[in-house]
């Protein structure tokens, strides 16, 4: 048997420098028990991970108003078509159908299931003929093919007002006005926390706190207008802000500033202005002047404030008039 030598300083020297770990040798020639086989640096190097495939998408405002939502109504789905569904008449030649639809401009995202990928909540409307509007919480998520799907329901309630809606800790938080005791069906008055959480396919209210009452502190701070009437979104380059500070309200009017006061009627949700308006009377371009007239003129004839999706809406009345004012909360249309 050969006898196992000591390696040659040289050998060891540039074994050392090419990074390579030379064996000792038992008496038969093999590497001693415990020692390292020779290996290259590149089989030194620890492996590098798998690529991580990426998060799938939250769905889209675009997907949700093209989509089929269940729990709606009695029967089968219906299906948004631009954001809108109208069902049969309940009479052969009747006017009076459901309807349904999304409520723009509001959703939320976040991952409610820690699976990883986010999911959104949007809000839809009902109507079944009558004066009412439910509204319902809807969770949007993928299915196994990746495509949009609704995939729980929740009932909200009749005419209830949303204040401000959040994701927190994985659930969904609603600060809602809705009737209290005494309150008519048209203005609501109580407020409420409101906590979802998303179980499996079913969207369950876990928690509801009581907040009190509705009350001019509930609007405190800076507003911008965002929309006058139903279709009169303001355009870019004018800019309306209202800020209420208690019974003090003030603000942009486009043009110039303005200042007043306020109070609240019987009824929840009434407000009126407490004597004129007083405001400076610079000129400025014809678009913005418009713009402050018609804002002004609605100012005016104050009657009362609500909330739609997060949004602030003061609603006004002159004569045979009537109209309505949305803002959202800020003190600059940077961001709208």
């Amino acid at each position: 048997m050969k006898p196992c030598h000591p390696p040659n300083r040289g050998l060891l020297l540039l074994a050392v420098m090419a990074g390579l770990a030379l064996a000792s040798c038992d008496r038969a020639g093999s590497p001693a028990e415990g020692s390292a086989a020779p290996a290259s640096r590149a089989a030194e190097q620890p492996a590098e991970p798998p690529p991580m495939s990426p998060g799938t998408a939250a769905p889209t405002l675009e997907q949700a108003a093209n989509l089929a939502y269940s729990g709606l109504f009695d029967g089968e789905p219906v299906t948004l078509t631009g954001g809108e569904w109208t069902g049969e008449p309940y009479v052969e030649g009747g006017a009076s159908a459901p309807r349904a639809g999304l409520v723009q401009g509001f959703s939320l995202s976040g991952d409610l299931d820690g699976s990883g990928d986010e999911e959104t909540v949007v809000l839809i409307w009902t109507q079944t003929g009558g004066s009412g509007t439910f509204d319902y919480l809807a969770v949007l998520d993928h299915d196994g093919a990746a495509a949009v799907h609704n995939r729980a329901t929740v009932p909200l309630g009749d005419r209830v007002k949303l204040r401000s809606a959040a994701i927190s800790a994985g659930t969904v938080v609603l600060e809602t006005v809705e009737a209290g005791p005494g309150d008519a069906a048209c203005c609501p008055g109580q407020k409420l926390r409101r906590t979802f959480a998303l179980k499996a396919n079913a969207m369950n209210e876990t928690a509801t706190e009581d907040q009190g009452r509705l009350s001019l502190a509930d609007i405190e701070g800076d507003w911008v207008l965002t929309r006058m009437g139903r279709d009169g979104a303001v355009p870019d380059g004018i800019e309306i802000i209202l800020t209420f500070a208690g019974e003090t309200i003030g603000g942009k009017s486009a043009c110039n500033r303005y200042s007043g006061s306020v109070a609240m009627g019987d009824t929840p949700g009434s407000l009126y202005l407490a004597g004129p308006l007083a405001g400076t009377r610079m000129m400025c371009p014809g678009p913005q002047m418009e713009w402050e007239d018609r804002y002004l003129h609605a100012l005016n004839h104050l009657s009362g404030f609500s909330f739609q999706a997060t949004h602030l809406v003061l609603t006004w009345r002159d004569d045979g008039e009537m109209g309505s004012l949305r803002f959202r909360r800020g003190s600059s249309q940077a961001g709208r």
